[in-house]
């Protein structure tokens, strides 16, 4: 019987890739010719490390909200259900390196977060799960990132 791909993620074969990297997932046009792009930006290595729920919400937080600063027509930064990374959903057709140069400098700010500052949309009106949160997580997963794709030379996207 033939397995049903009708989820890009489901062809990728998750052996094979090196996190951390960011790739093109998938584009689409829509009906008026928008064309919106979406990326799996990956932090860690599928099957072999996740990132804790309250790490990745809070990457999740400060990246929604200071990617925003370095790319315009972002429409969504999603966490992946594995933990191991974000689909970065936008308008046009930028490259892996466009959208991997502006995460590595979000990044490189969240690994340098100082404690004392908050943390954008953390409480009960604007997070349905405001008290989920790690901000010593996001900083280590940040960090790893960014030198994990400093060491591989930008050869990740």
């Amino acid at each position: 019987m033939k397995e049903s791909r009708n989820v890009e993620s489901f062809s990728l074969d998750h052996t094979k890739v090196t996190a951390p990297y960011v790739r093109v997932a998938g584009k689409k046009t829509g009906p008026k010719g928008d064309s919106v792009t979406k990326f799996d930006v990956r932090f860690c290595q599928p099957n072999k490390a996740v990132m804790s729920t309250g790490g990745i919400h809070t990457l999740e937080h400060l990246i929604a909200e200071y990617l925003r600063d370095e790319l315009d027509g972002v429409i969504d930064l999603s966490p992946m259900g594995c933990r191991t990374g974000f689909y970065l959903t936008i308008f046009g057709e930028p490259t892996e390196g466009e959208i991997g140069v502006a995460m590595r400098t979000v990044l490189a700010k969240v690994a340098a977060w100082d404690p004392s500052e908050a943390i954008p949309g953390v409480d009960p009106v604007m997070c349905g799960n405001w008290e989920d949160h790690n901000l010593g997580d996001a900083k280590k997963y940040a960090a790893e990132w960014v030198s994990g794709v400093d060491r591989k030379g930008f050869s990740c996207f």
